[in-house]
């Protein structure tokens, strides 16, 4: 790689950094000066009004208020309200969405629920397919929900689930984009596709909220869940959220249902009736610290586009591949996410047979990724932080090191 080269592509980054709409966010975030976060992806930065947010928590909220604050600082209500701020970065409108719980938890919650509705259509339906390359805590979630309603799992590749889906399809599990390659599937085609079997569609937004549109009222899905603590930066553990289609609320019955889901919660009653709307996804107690602390943070997305972060992450992702087949030498990466927009998440996934060595050495050099065994490096791009220079220098930093690790099998 020649000089002029790395200099031309140093020039476009700064270029493209200066006229980004979204540069000025990055400064809300706990990033240092000397390195190149590239795992939000996994975990999201901390922005740095939230310590201040959290300390009142503690000190006044509990630490003065105590008991008081479940009404008079709103905890109880926070469940719902932190989930109508979420609302619009989904495309769902408010009354949709309840924060609480894992997303683990939630998504036990959501496939029961939706093998109970989609009972309601008849008998006959037995099945729920899974996708294939689904995060495993999903598979497995899945398959204690089938084994606990008498279903049976049927794994399928997304691109395959229409001509999988039959009579016998109750509930179809979907990731809206794949965590290892970042492979962004059809949520409009294959939630339209699931219904018209009769069936009921459950979509997965981990590595999509917060990085790109969802569309969940404008596509029709049925329920959905999600993380907080990776685009939307709601910290390690943050809660997760349900959402539930205002017209599936009434049917919505859930596998766990608590004293924080019923109608009256303080009757203390023995029997079980259901409230009204999104608190039907509640359970117990939720995590008020981590709760509040994930409010505080939602606060970096006021007044911003989900369409210009999509822009951005597109652009981000399309000039970190253009350097990386600059810069590394030949034959030693290779993208496993794909090129085209439709179908492309917020990372970039390469396969290296390196990839460990290669992950460690980078994130000593501070550019940190992460990796997903055993040969994936995998580089997520958080638009609201991450600009352009860092993702050329990520790429010459990877230049570099790959430059000093000889190729596997190759004499040392």
């Amino acid at each position: 790689m020649s000089e002029t080269s790395l200099d031309a592509l140093r020039e476009r980054a700064l270029k493209l950094d200066a006229a980004d709409p979204l540069a000025e966010r990055r400064a809300l975030f706990a990033l240092g000066h000397d390195g190149v976060y590239l795992d939000g992806n996994s975990l999201g930065a901390l922005p740095v009004h939230v310590p201040a947010r959290v300390q009142d928590v503690l000190t006044r909220q509990w630490g003065e208020l105590r008991i008081r604050s479940w009404d008079e600082s709103g905890w109880w209500t926070a469940p719902e309200r932190i989930g109508d701020r979420i609302a619009p970065l989904v495309g769902a409108a408010a009354g949709q969405i309840v924060v609480g719980d894992s997303t683990s938890v939630n998504v036990f919650k959501a496939v029961v629920a939706a093998a109970r509705i989609a009972s309601h259509a008849g008998e006959g339906r037995d099945e729920i397919l899974v996708d294939a390359t689904t995060f495993p805590t999903d598979g497995y979630i899945a398959a204690s929900a089938a084994r606990l309603t008498g279903h049976r799992i049927v794994p399928v590749a997304p691109a395959d689930v229409p001509a999988a889906l039959g009579p016998r399809t109750a509930v179809v599990l979907l990731n809206h984009v794949d965590y290892r390659a970042g492979r962004l599937h059809d949520l409009p085609g294959l939630t339209a596709a699931v219904h018209a079997a009769g069936a009921v569609a459950v979509w997965d937004l981990c590595h999509s909220a917060g990085a790109l549109p969802v569309g969940l009222d404008e596509h029709g899905v049925d329920l959905a869940i999600g993380c907080t603590y990776k685009y939307l930066n709601g910290g390690p553990g943050s809660p997760a959220y349900l959402y539930v289609a205002e017209r599936h609320q009434a049917a919505f019955d859930s596998p766990l249902p608590g004293w924080n889901s019923h109608a009256d919660p303080f009757g203390m009653t023995p029997e079980f009736a259901p409230a009204d709307g999104s608190v039907r996804g509640r359970v117990g107690t939720p995590d008020i610290v981590s709760m509040l602390t994930l409010e505080a943070a939602l606060d970096v997305w006021d007044g911003v586009s989900v369409e210009d972060v999509r822009a951005k992450s597109l652009a981000l992702t399309d000039f970190f591949l253009e350097c990386v087949e600059a810069y590394a030498p030949a034959g030693r990466v290779t993208s496993v996410t794909p090129a085209a927009h439709a179908e492309r998440g917020s990372q970039v996934a390469l396969r290296c047979d390196e990839a460990e060595p290669v992950m460690r050495r980078l994130i000593e050099r501070g550019v940190v990724g992460d990796l997903r065994r055993p040969d994936v490096l995998r580089f997520g791009f958080t638009p609201l932080y991450v600009g352009f220079a860092d993702a050329e220098r990520a790429a010459r930093v990877l230049a570099e090191v790959l430059a000093e690790i000889p190729p596997s099998g190759s004499a040392a």
